[in-house]
């Protein structure tokens, strides 16, 4: 193919002229397809390495084409796309064969179709046989562009609902081997820890959301799947760096540009994504709670939003409060029971504290620390006091009588 014979037009043919030439072109098309099949298998490795079924369908194409070519130059000015030479071979086979391949097979066939018209045609009729190929040429190599757009475009859309049920599944508490392996052929391999992250959705529906939250999280090792529900953004996060909470804040702070305007809260991490609907739990309540302290740090982590949760009617945030705060404290013993509810009540001053328990200050301050350790709020913060505080409510309603029954 000359650049000279690319910008050559065929020379206007009689309709008997068409019509004999289109009928001598039907005589040699069994032969061109068998010929371009034969090419195929010597030239392209990838061929000969499809299984019979597949290698036939693309014989199937080829000769598709080479039968298209001539009912094209039976009536060049019918209308055709080309796309008709591929709607011969099932879907299927676009997923066996790469678009690299598809050129390939087109290239290949149209050197054996240029081949073969100056062989078996008479001189005569080789010219015009020889231009008509080359500008149906270009028509199919358009045509095998749009098919393979279109199937991108319909395994775009597929993959994004795929991915939406596997996220729903997981807010649902429905996680189990088939949502496994939905996850797995989006691209999740995380055997790490998982977590959830919830916000407002972003504005406008951009549809490469999903992919664009895969690079993002892709760089820090972590995998990602995503969902829009309504007006909330669900992301389950997995990778090492959801293991400490500080380091997954770190990683959801790096994603708030996806989310929409408001809170972003972080559920607790978990070992396995058959566990993640817990994480997904704690995180919806805390978004649902998140009102109540419009001061919170944006990405924020639900434990911190527990006496909101729990104010909010969550039961598995009081009995966080009652049984992961208050129980251990309880538990210590030490004096350091007595010495929060006498630091909170002094208005968390130190030398009132003292004075109310008769000890010395110093023995306020060290218990303080032990309450720190224990609990792993420090009642010195505001904020941790306002915790410890709604922990020593809860824990004092919510007794041993009662904990196999707080299922609120």
């Amino acid at each position: 193919m000359t650049p000279e014979s690319r910008g050559a037009r065929s020379p206007q043919l009689s309709a008997r002229q068409r019509a004999a030439i289109t009928k001598r072109l039907s005589g040699i098309a069994a032969t061109m397809a068998t010929a371009a099949t034969a090419e195929m298998e010597q030239r392209h490795e990838w061929f000969t390495n499809l299984d019979a079924e597949h290698r036939s369908w693309v014989g199937v194409v080829a000769r598709a084409g080479i039968d298209g070519f001539i009912t094209w130059f039976a009536d060049p000015e019918a209308a055709s796309s080309g796309l008709e030479v591929f709607s011969t071979a099932p879907r299927a086979l676009a997923r066996h064969i790469s678009l690299h391949q598809t050129v390939e097979l087109v290239r290949t066939t149209i050197e054996v179709v240029e081949t073969k018209l100056q062989e078996l045609l008479p001189r005569g009729d080789r010219p015009v046989a020889q231009v008509a190929i080359i500008n149906y040429s270009r028509e199919i190599a358009f045509a095998a562009a749009e098919v393979y757009a279109r199937a991108a475009e319909t395994r775009g859309a597929w993959d994004a609902r795929l991915e939406a049920l596997v996220v729903d599944a997981v807010v649902r508490g429905e996680t189990d081997e088939s949502v496994l392996s939905r996850a797995s052929t989006m691209g999740w391999t995380a055997t790490s820890a998982v977590a959830v992250a919830v916000g407002a959705s972003p504005n406008g529906d951009d549809p490469r959301l999903g992919e664009l939250l895969r690079r993002t999280a892709g760089r820090q090792h972590v995998d990602v799947l995503s969902a829009t529900q309504g007006d909330r953004l669900v992301l389950v996060l997995g990778g090492d760096a959801l293991g400490e909470t500080d380091s997954g804040l770190a990683l959801v702070g790096q994603l708030l540009d996806f989310f929409g305007p408001g809170p972003v809260v972080l559920g607790p991490a978990v070992d396995h994504l058959v566990d993640a609907s817990s994480s997904a739990r704690s995180a919806l309540s805390g978004l649902r709670a998140a009102v109540a302290w419009p001061e919170a740090p944006r990405p924020v982590s639900s434990a911190d939003l527990l006496p909101e949760r729990a104010l909010a009617g969550d039961g598995h945030a009081r009995r966080a409060l009652a049984y992961d705060v208050f129980g251990p404290l309880a538990e210590a013993g030490g004096g350091l029971l007595e010495t929060l509810v006498a630091f909170l009540d002094a208005g968390t001053s130190i030398e009132g504290a003292a004075r109310g328990l008769f000890v010395h200050a110093n023995t306020v301050r060290y218990r303080l620390r032990r309450i720190a350790e224990v609990t792993g709020f420090n009642p010195s913060d505001p904020r941790d006091a306002y915790v410890l505080r709604m922990a020593l409510t809860l824990g004092r309603l919510v007794g041993p009588q009662s904990a196999s029954g707080d299922n609120r």
